[in-house]
């Protein structure tokens, strides 16, 4: 593992020297990720974009894109744009990127399943801001809204995330 890496520990992510509390999915780790089954997938993940909300926070990074009203992610297999950034209106199952609460305010996006996505296999698994301590989310990795904010400016083209 590299410095630069992000790393999901039993409790906390590492990154660059520092432990940051985490969530993770209510499934628990796996190593056979499917649609819908809550966890969040072992392995090296590479990080290949940030959103974030432009209308709540100033660009956590320079390469980092605003989340617009329109932009969802597919999540129905029978999409043919399964696990890719779509626009509504849509009329295949789909996750708001928008959303009312803060939770995607600032989005890591990894190439789990992506960008060639094999159906069912499991759709974006996001860092994003948590609920709060404890509480799983659908498989993605959570954190603290102000260590979210720590983390996303530097991350470098070569971080991953490492979940081991």
């Amino acid at each position: 593992m590299k410095a630069t890496d992000l790393v999901v520990m039993r409790t906390h992510v590492r990154f660059l020297g520092r432990r940051f509390p985490r969530t993770i999915g209510r499934g628990g780790l796996t190593d056979a990720k499917c649609e819908g089954d809550g966890a969040t997938p072992r392995g090296v993940h590479g990080i290949v974009g940030m959103l974030y909300r432009r209308d709540r926070m100033g660009r956590p990074a320079d390469w980092a894109l605003p989340i617009g009203p329109s932009d969802l992610w597919s999540d129905d297999v029978r999409d043919p744009d399964y696990n890719m950034m779509v626009r509504a209106p849509h009329a295949f199952g789909h996750e708001v990127l928008r959303r009312a609460d803060p939770m995607y305010d600032i989005v890591i996006l990894t190439n789990w399943n992506w960008p060639y996505p094999v159906k069912g296999r499991g759709s974006a698994i996001f860092v994003h801001q948590w609920r709060g301590p404890g509480r799983p989310t659908a498989g993605c990795i959570g954190l603290r809204r102000a260590d979210l904010r720590w983390i996303a400016p530097r991350i470098q083209h070569n971080t991953r995330l490492v979940i081991a």
